[in-house]
Protein backbone atom coordinates (compact mmCIF):
# COMPACT_ATOMS: atom_id res chain seq x y z
CA UNK A 1 0.00 0.00 0.00
CA UNK A 2 1.57 3.32 -0.72
CA UNK A 3 1.97 5.75 1.60
CA UNK A 4 0.14 9.24 1.26
CA UNK A 5 0.18 10.83 5.04
CA UNK A 6 -0.93 13.68 4.03
CA UNK A 7 -3.77 13.19 1.41
CA UNK A 8 -1.30 12.74 -1.49
CA UNK A 9 1.34 9.79 -2.24
CA UNK A 10 4.18 12.23 -3.00
CA UNK A 11 4.92 12.92 -7.18
CA UNK A 12 1.76 11.04 -7.76
CA UNK A 13 -1.57 11.58 -9.48
CA UNK A 14 -5.01 9.07 -8.43
CA UNK A 15 -5.07 7.99 -11.69
CA UNK A 16 -1.33 6.98 -11.74
CA UNK A 17 -1.56 5.07 -9.15
CA UNK A 18 -4.90 2.92 -10.81
CA UNK A 19 -2.74 2.80 -13.97
CA UNK A 20 -0.26 1.28 -12.02
CA UNK A 21 -2.49 -1.11 -10.26
CA UNK A 22 -2.84 -0.10 -6.94
CA UNK A 23 -6.41 -0.15 -5.70
CA UNK A 24 -5.81 0.86 -1.84
CA UNK A 25 -3.17 3.64 -0.08
CA UNK A 26 -2.71 5.04 3.30
CA UNK A 27 -3.62 8.41 5.06
CA UNK A 28 -2.68 9.40 8.44
CA UNK A 29 -4.68 10.75 11.09
CA UNK A 30 -2.07 12.37 13.03
CA UNK A 31 -1.18 14.53 9.96
CA UNK A 32 -4.89 14.90 8.60
CA UNK A 33 -5.97 16.33 11.96
CA UNK A 34 -3.32 19.08 12.42
CA UNK A 35 -3.63 20.14 8.43
CA UNK A 36 -5.92 20.34 6.66
CA UNK A 37 -8.54 18.85 9.69
CA UNK A 38 -11.22 16.50 9.93
CA UNK A 39 -13.79 19.04 10.12
CA UNK A 40 -12.79 19.84 6.22
CA UNK A 41 -12.04 16.74 4.78
CA UNK A 42 -15.57 15.98 5.86
CA UNK A 43 -17.22 18.68 4.44
CA UNK A 44 -16.13 17.49 1.22
CA UNK A 45 -17.46 14.48 1.71
CA UNK A 46 -14.58 12.05 3.25
CA UNK A 47 -11.16 12.02 2.33
CA UNK A 48 -11.82 9.77 -1.22
CA UNK A 49 -13.50 12.78 -2.22
CA UNK A 50 -11.06 15.20 -0.86
CA UNK A 51 -8.32 13.67 -2.85
CA UNK A 52 -9.84 12.30 -5.86
CA UNK A 53 -8.93 8.99 -4.96
CA UNK A 54 -11.80 6.20 -6.05
CA UNK A 55 -10.33 2.92 -4.37
CA UNK A 56 -9.73 2.11 -0.81
CA UNK A 57 -8.22 3.90 2.17
CA UNK A 58 -6.70 2.78 5.33
CA UNK A 59 -6.02 5.67 8.20
CA UNK A 60 -3.25 4.39 10.86
CA UNK A 61 -4.36 6.25 14.31
CA UNK A 62 -1.35 8.40 14.25
CA UNK A 63 -0.30 6.70 17.50
CA UNK A 64 3.44 6.04 16.00
CA UNK A 65 3.27 9.79 15.04
CA UNK A 66 2.20 10.66 18.59
CA UNK A 67 4.87 8.73 20.45
CA UNK A 68 7.62 9.41 18.39
CA UNK A 69 7.02 13.35 19.65
CA UNK A 70 9.20 12.53 22.39
CA UNK A 71 9.72 15.72 24.86
CA UNK A 72 6.42 17.17 23.02
CA UNK A 73 3.64 14.96 24.55
CA UNK A 74 2.82 13.81 27.75
CA UNK A 75 1.43 10.02 28.50
CA UNK A 76 -2.23 9.08 30.97
CA UNK A 77 -4.63 6.57 31.25
CA UNK A 78 -6.92 8.75 29.08
CA UNK A 79 -5.17 9.01 26.02
CA UNK A 80 -1.88 11.29 25.24
CA UNK A 81 -1.63 15.26 25.30
CA UNK A 82 0.99 16.38 22.65
CA UNK A 83 1.83 19.53 20.86
CA UNK A 84 2.04 20.03 17.34
CA UNK A 85 5.39 20.00 15.27
CA UNK A 86 3.80 22.58 12.80
CA UNK A 87 3.07 25.46 15.40
CA UNK A 88 3.35 23.96 18.70
CA UNK A 89 -0.58 23.98 19.27
CA UNK A 90 -1.90 21.68 22.23
CA UNK A 91 -3.92 18.76 21.14
CA UNK A 92 -5.28 15.64 23.64
CA UNK A 93 -5.64 11.80 21.50
CA UNK A 94 -8.06 9.52 23.47
CA UNK A 95 -9.06 6.90 21.70
CA UNK A 96 -12.59 7.86 21.25
CA UNK A 97 -11.43 11.04 19.90
CA UNK A 98 -8.62 8.93 18.03
CA UNK A 99 -11.43 7.14 16.36
CA UNK A 100 -14.44 10.33 15.74
CA UNK A 101 -11.40 11.87 13.53
CA UNK A 102 -10.94 8.73 11.36
CA UNK A 103 -14.52 8.38 10.89
CA UNK A 104 -14.98 12.12 9.86
CA UNK A 105 -12.08 11.01 7.65
CA UNK A 106 -13.86 8.16 6.25
CA UNK A 107 -11.38 5.78 5.22
CA UNK A 108 -12.68 2.16 4.90
CA UNK A 109 -9.96 0.63 7.12
CA UNK A 110 -9.36 2.71 10.63
CA UNK A 111 -6.87 1.35 13.18
CA UNK A 112 -7.63 1.35 17.02
CA UNK A 113 -5.41 4.07 19.02
CA UNK A 114 -2.27 1.63 20.71
CA UNK A 115 0.91 2.91 22.57
CA UNK A 116 4.04 1.89 19.90
CA UNK A 117 6.75 1.55 22.83
CA UNK A 118 10.40 2.86 21.67
CA UNK A 119 12.82 0.16 20.31
CA UNK A 120 14.44 -0.54 22.50
CA UNK A 121 12.91 -0.07 25.56
CA UNK A 122 12.90 -2.79 28.81
CA UNK A 123 10.37 -5.18 29.09
CA UNK A 124 8.63 -3.31 31.89
CA UNK A 125 8.28 -0.55 29.53
CA UNK A 126 6.94 -2.55 26.70
CA UNK A 127 4.13 -4.52 29.40
CA UNK A 128 3.16 -0.89 30.32
CA UNK A 129 2.22 0.01 26.96
CA UNK A 130 1.04 -3.23 25.65
CA UNK A 131 -1.40 -3.53 28.77
CA UNK A 132 -2.42 0.36 27.90
CA UNK A 133 -2.65 -0.41 24.35
CA UNK A 134 -5.22 -3.31 25.04
CA UNK A 135 -7.66 -1.48 27.46
CA UNK A 136 -7.28 1.25 24.77
CA UNK A 137 -8.31 -1.31 22.04
CA UNK A 138 -11.41 -1.71 24.28
CA UNK A 139 -12.72 1.78 24.41
CA UNK A 140 -12.08 1.96 20.63
CA UNK A 141 -14.12 -1.06 19.90
CA UNK A 142 -16.62 0.61 21.91
CA UNK A 143 -16.83 4.19 20.51
CA UNK A 144 -16.87 2.23 17.07
CA UNK A 145 -20.18 -0.01 18.09
CA UNK A 146 -21.79 3.22 18.63
CA UNK A 147 -20.83 5.18 15.70
CA UNK A 148 -22.69 2.01 14.08
CA UNK A 149 -19.21 0.94 12.71
CA UNK A 150 -19.71 3.40 10.06
CA UNK A 151 -18.02 6.70 8.77
CA UNK A 152 -19.55 10.56 8.90
CA UNK A 153 -20.70 10.21 5.12
CA UNK A 154 -22.64 6.85 6.14
CA UNK A 155 -20.54 3.84 5.07
CA UNK A 156 -19.21 1.07 6.67
CA UNK A 157 -15.44 1.23 7.98
CA UNK A 158 -13.55 -2.48 9.20
CA UNK A 159 -11.16 -1.26 12.49
CA UNK A 160 -8.43 -3.37 12.62
CA UNK A 161 -6.14 -3.85 16.03
CA UNK A 162 -2.33 -3.40 16.50
CA UNK A 163 -0.42 -6.13 18.14
CA UNK A 164 2.45 -4.39 20.44
CA UNK A 165 4.93 -5.79 22.79
CA UNK A 166 8.12 -4.92 21.64
CA UNK A 167 10.38 -7.66 20.39
CA UNK A 168 9.33 -9.84 23.72
CA UNK A 169 8.42 -12.83 22.26
CA UNK A 170 5.89 -13.62 25.05
CA UNK A 171 4.03 -10.23 25.32
CA UNK A 172 4.04 -10.40 21.32
CA UNK A 173 1.83 -14.11 21.57
CA UNK A 174 0.04 -11.80 24.60
CA UNK A 175 -1.30 -9.31 22.83
CA UNK A 176 -2.22 -11.59 19.55
CA UNK A 177 -4.51 -13.53 21.80
CA UNK A 178 -5.97 -10.54 23.23
CA UNK A 179 -6.45 -8.99 20.17
CA UNK A 180 -7.82 -12.50 18.17
CA UNK A 181 -10.38 -12.99 21.06
CA UNK A 182 -12.09 -9.36 20.07
CA UNK A 183 -13.11 -11.30 17.07
CA UNK A 184 -12.03 -7.62 14.74
CA UNK A 185 -12.11 -7.70 10.77
CA UNK A 186 -8.44 -7.98 11.02
CA UNK A 187 -5.11 -7.43 12.28
CA UNK A 188 -1.86 -5.64 12.21
CA UNK A 189 1.73 -6.03 13.82
CA UNK A 190 3.31 -2.79 14.65
CA UNK A 191 6.25 -1.66 16.47
CA UNK A 192 8.56 -3.34 13.93
CA UNK A 193 10.86 -2.19 11.24
CA UNK A 194 12.36 0.09 13.96
CA UNK A 195 16.05 -1.10 14.34
CA UNK A 196 15.51 -4.48 15.24
CA UNK A 197 17.31 -7.25 13.46
CA UNK A 198 15.70 -8.94 10.68
CA UNK A 199 16.14 -12.17 12.22
CA UNK A 200 14.52 -10.81 15.86
CA UNK A 201 11.55 -8.96 13.30
CA UNK A 202 10.94 -12.48 11.81
CA UNK A 203 10.82 -14.06 15.24
CA UNK A 204 8.12 -11.49 16.34
CA UNK A 205 5.85 -11.55 12.99
CA UNK A 206 5.98 -15.65 13.71
CA UNK A 207 4.45 -15.74 17.63
CA UNK A 208 2.00 -13.02 15.71
CA UNK A 209 0.51 -14.87 13.33
CA UNK A 210 0.30 -18.57 15.33
CA UNK A 211 -2.37 -17.08 16.99
CA UNK A 212 -4.13 -14.58 14.88
CA UNK A 213 -6.81 -15.62 13.00
CA UNK A 214 -6.20 -17.33 9.51
CA UNK A 215 -9.32 -16.10 7.73
CA UNK A 216 -8.93 -12.16 8.71
CA UNK A 217 -6.10 -9.90 6.92
CA UNK A 218 -2.59 -9.63 8.72
CA UNK A 219 -0.89 -6.52 7.83
CA UNK A 220 2.78 -5.38 8.80
CA UNK A 221 3.37 -2.03 9.40
CA UNK A 222 5.93 -0.05 7.62
CA UNK A 223 7.79 -2.90 6.47
CA UNK A 224 8.84 -2.16 2.79
CA UNK A 225 12.31 -4.28 1.99
CA UNK A 226 11.32 -6.19 -1.01
CA UNK A 227 13.38 -9.10 0.91
CA UNK A 228 11.80 -8.20 4.62
CA UNK A 229 8.22 -8.70 2.68
CA UNK A 230 9.18 -12.24 1.00
CA UNK A 231 10.05 -13.23 4.89
CA UNK A 232 6.63 -11.65 6.44
CA UNK A 233 4.55 -13.20 3.54
CA UNK A 234 6.54 -16.74 4.14
CA UNK A 235 5.15 -16.37 7.48
CA UNK A 236 1.43 -15.18 6.60
CA UNK A 237 1.35 -11.39 5.84
CA UNK A 238 -0.71 -10.31 4.06
CA UNK A 239 -0.63 -6.25 3.65
CA UNK A 240 2.37 -4.00 3.98
CA UNK A 241 2.96 -0.39 4.24
CA UNK A 242 6.19 1.47 3.80
CA UNK A 243 7.40 4.73 2.16
CA UNK A 244 10.57 3.14 1.03
CA UNK A 245 9.54 3.29 -2.62
CA UNK A 246 8.30 6.98 -2.97
CA UNK A 247 11.46 8.22 -0.48
CA UNK A 248 14.00 6.70 -1.81
CA UNK A 249 12.57 7.50 -5.47
CA UNK A 250 12.95 11.27 -4.50
CA UNK A 251 16.63 10.65 -3.50
CA UNK A 252 17.56 9.15 -7.02
CA UNK A 253 17.28 5.36 -5.77
CA UNK A 254 15.44 3.17 -8.40
CA UNK A 255 14.43 -0.82 -7.10
CA UNK A 256 15.49 -2.56 -10.33
CA UNK A 257 16.07 -6.22 -11.21
CA UNK A 258 19.30 -5.53 -11.56
CA UNK A 259 19.63 -4.57 -8.30
CA UNK A 260 19.29 -0.93 -6.33
CA UNK A 261 20.69 2.02 -8.07
CA UNK A 262 21.63 5.59 -7.41
CA UNK A 263 21.36 7.73 -10.28
CA UNK A 264 23.27 10.27 -8.52
CA UNK A 265 26.53 7.73 -9.41
CA UNK A 266 28.85 9.09 -12.15
CA UNK A 267 28.71 6.15 -13.92
CA UNK A 268 24.96 6.59 -15.39
CA UNK A 269 25.54 9.73 -16.79
CA UNK A 270 25.83 8.00 -19.98
CA UNK A 271 23.69 5.27 -19.56
CA UNK A 272 21.00 5.59 -22.52
CA UNK A 273 19.45 2.15 -20.86
CA UNK A 274 16.20 2.29 -19.46
CA UNK A 275 16.04 2.08 -15.32
CA UNK A 276 15.41 -1.45 -15.52
CA UNK A 277 16.06 -3.58 -19.37
CA UNK A 278 13.06 -6.01 -17.26
CA UNK A 279 10.81 -3.59 -16.62
CA UNK A 280 7.52 -2.44 -18.66
CA UNK A 281 6.16 0.29 -17.19
CA UNK A 282 5.82 3.93 -18.89
CA UNK A 283 8.91 5.09 -17.05
CA UNK A 284 11.38 2.38 -18.47
CA UNK A 285 9.37 2.14 -22.33
CA UNK A 286 9.82 5.80 -22.77
CA UNK A 287 13.06 7.12 -20.89
CA UNK A 288 17.05 6.06 -20.18
CA UNK A 289 18.90 6.26 -16.83
CA UNK A 290 21.03 9.20 -18.25
CA UNK A 291 17.83 11.34 -19.24
CA UNK A 292 16.96 10.66 -15.58
CA UNK A 293 19.57 11.64 -13.66
CA UNK A 294 19.93 14.76 -15.53
CA UNK A 295 16.97 15.70 -14.02
CA UNK A 296 17.84 15.26 -10.96
CA UNK A 297 21.40 17.18 -11.43
CA UNK A 298 19.19 19.68 -12.30
CA UNK A 299 16.54 19.88 -9.65
CA UNK A 300 13.66 19.21 -11.74
CA UNK A 301 10.35 18.13 -10.49
CA UNK A 302 9.75 15.56 -13.37
CA UNK A 303 12.92 13.21 -12.00
CA UNK A 304 10.90 12.43 -8.87
CA UNK A 305 7.84 11.74 -10.25
CA UNK A 306 9.66 9.48 -13.04
CA UNK A 307 11.62 7.77 -10.25
CA UNK A 308 8.48 7.02 -8.29
CA UNK A 309 6.24 5.82 -10.71
CA UNK A 310 9.03 3.71 -11.91
CA UNK A 311 9.47 1.92 -8.02
CA UNK A 312 5.62 2.02 -7.47
CA UNK A 313 5.31 0.07 -10.67
CA UNK A 314 8.47 -2.40 -9.11
CA UNK A 315 6.64 -2.62 -6.16
CA UNK A 316 3.15 -3.42 -7.78
CA UNK A 317 4.61 -6.16 -9.99
CA UNK A 318 6.35 -7.87 -6.72
CA UNK A 319 2.94 -8.26 -5.12
CA UNK A 320 1.15 -9.38 -8.47
CA UNK A 321 4.20 -12.23 -8.70
CA UNK A 322 3.88 -13.08 -5.11
CA UNK A 323 0.08 -13.35 -5.44
CA UNK A 324 0.82 -15.74 -8.48
CA UNK A 325 3.28 -17.57 -6.64
CA UNK A 326 0.90 -18.42 -3.38
CA UNK A 327 -1.80 -19.73 -6.05
CA UNK A 328 0.63 -21.86 -8.27
CA UNK A 329 1.89 -23.79 -4.10
CA UNK A 330 5.83 -22.80 -5.68
CA UNK A 331 6.22 -19.34 -3.00
CA UNK A 332 9.33 -20.88 -1.41
CA UNK A 333 10.96 -21.37 -4.82
CA UNK A 334 9.61 -17.94 -6.16
CA UNK A 335 11.57 -16.56 -2.80
CA UNK A 336 14.87 -17.64 -3.10
CA UNK A 337 14.94 -16.94 -7.23
CA UNK A 338 14.16 -13.67 -6.52
CA UNK A 339 16.31 -13.02 -3.43
CA UNK A 340 19.10 -14.57 -6.10
CA UNK A 341 18.50 -12.19 -9.12
CA UNK A 342 17.64 -9.15 -7.02
CA UNK A 343 21.15 -8.27 -4.63
CA UNK A 344 19.75 -5.17 -2.97
CA UNK A 345 20.30 -5.94 0.54
CA UNK A 346 22.33 -3.87 1.94
CA UNK A 347 22.38 -1.25 -0.40
CA UNK A 348 19.32 0.54 0.97
CA UNK A 349 18.70 1.62 4.04
CA UNK A 350 15.48 0.01 5.55
CA UNK A 351 12.91 2.36 6.66
CA UNK A 352 11.01 2.90 10.12
CA UNK A 353 7.84 2.81 10.52
CA UNK A 354 7.20 6.21 9.64
CA UNK A 355 4.29 7.02 7.52
CA UNK A 356 4.77 10.75 7.32
CA UNK A 357 6.19 10.40 3.42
Amino acid sequence: MPVGTQGTVKAMTPGELEAIGYNIILGNTYHLHLRPGEDLISSAGGLHRFEGWNGALLTDSGGFQVFSLKGLRRIGEDGVQFQSHLDGSRHLFTPEIVMEIQEKIGADIIMAFDECAPYPCEVGYAREALDRTHRWAKRCLEAHANAQGLATAGYPQALFGIVQGSVYPELRKESASFLADMDLPGYAIGGLAVGEDREIRNEVVERCIELLPQDKPRYLMGVGNPEDILDAVERGVDMFDCVLPTRNARNAQAFTSCGVLNLRNACYAEDFTPLDPNCGCEVCRKHTRAYIRHLFRAGEILGSRLMTYHNLSFYAQLMRDIREAITTGNFAEFKSEWIMRHPSRGKTKSMVSDETD
